[in-house]
């Protein structure tokens, strides 16, 4: 007796390919940024996966990347006081989500951009990395 190989019907084979699509897929974030050549699976992905993205621009530096998928970013900025007629410099510390298709690692100057709450901490999305 010869047994019998079922083929793959229509509608699976259709979500199949609804699926690479998908994957391969880039959107375009709608800010002038470049948008990564890599392709990523991450949900939390502004590029490839779901996350939308508003808000503040922040420039910064990467002070740390020991976190899976989180960057701390450190940015500089001057304050003036006006009692004293000076200016002070002072800094800022953001916790940022590192998608796997943006490499960004210590003392890279990068781009994050607020976004929904991702955990306790992390309220931003690195968008570009330099």
């Amino acid at each position: 007796m010869v047994a019998k190989t079922k083929t793959p019907r229509k509608k699976t084979v259709k979500k199949i390919r609804k699926k690479e699509e998908k994957k391969a897929k880039k959107i375009d974030i709608g800010i002038d940024v470049k948008i990564p050549e890599a392709i990523c699976e991450d949900k939390n992905c502004p590029f490839h996966g779901r996350l939308a993205i508003r808000g503040h621009i922040i420039n910064g530096i990467v002070v740390s990347d020991k976190m899976d998928k989180s960057v701390v970013v450190q940015r500089e900025y001057m304050r003036h006081i006006k009692k004293y007629e000076r200016s002070e410099k002072r800094t800022r510390k953001y916790l940022a989500h590192l998608p796997p298709c943006v490499k960004a690692h210590v003392g890279n100057k990068v781009k994050i951009m607020e976004c929904r709450p991702l955990s306790k901490t992390i309220s931003y999305v690195v968008i570009e990395s330099n």
